[in-house]
């Protein structure tokens, strides 16, 4: 829903990885912004209203952006999707970081308005596992978002640390980021930033992709 600039290159990205995508916009000129060869649909209308998403698909779809210039229009849209459709993968784009705060808590990621929120979009519509934020100048060193399995919710972040080969650099809490501290535990809705060798990523994802083994 939107198709400003990051409802617009979000979409191209999406179709770019494979998937079929429709556009909601109140303002049909807004389509305009679609990359030249765009094939996914174009709704005109409120991107809240049951009607038009039904028209759009959205009982077939895997995720739901509301990206456009309104923060009432994206939270209603949002839970619309989230609580009538039963839609999982849901974002939602916020100017306003203290409402943002409160919809993390609602289990609705939301993304600011900055220049990298298609990309953020896409990991929160698309989770995907590992994605690389940052490597040293030698490629031996990344820092990478890894994907935690929701039974390590209240482990020590230190227990992720060993069991993962690396080391937390900091953690994405209600929108905001953390350093670790020696007490500090893992909990539903953070975003994991894990420091480890590049080799040892997919290794890494792979751990804590599965729940905690039980201790005999």
């Amino acid at each position: 829903m939107g198709c400003g600039r990051v409802g617009a290159a979000s979409a191209s990205a999406l179709e770019a990885h494979g998937h079929s995508v429709a556009v909601v916009d109140q303002n049909p000129t807004s389509f305009r912004r679609l990359a030249d060869g765009f094939s996914g649909r174009r709704i005109t209308g409120l991107g809240f209203d049951k009607d038009i998403l039904s028209e759009a698909g959205i009982g077939e779809a895997f995720g739901f952006a509301a990206v456009s210039s309104g923060d009432n229009s994206n939270i209603l849209a949002a839970r619309v999707v989230r609580e009538t459709f039963g839609v999982e993968n849901v974002v939602a784009r916020i100017y306003d970081h203290n409402r943002a705060e409160v919809y993390e808590r609602l289990g609705i990621a939301t993304v600011a308005a900055v220049p990298w929120a298609a990309d953020q979009v896409l990991r929160s519509v698309l989770p995907s596992g590992a994605i690389t934020e940052y490597q040293d100048p030698t490629g031996q060193i990344s820092i990478s978002v890894i994907d935690v399995h929701p039974d390590w919710v209240g482990s020590n972040l230190t227990e992720l640390e060993r069991v993962a080969g690396g080391r937390v650099a900091f953690i994405s809490r209600l929108g905001r980021a953390e350093t670790p501290g020696p007490d500090m535990v893992f909990q539903s809705g953070d975003r994991l930033y894990l420091a480890t060798a590049t080799d040892q990523v997919a290794e890494a994802e792979r751990t804590l992709a599965r729940p905690p083994e039980a201790e005999e």
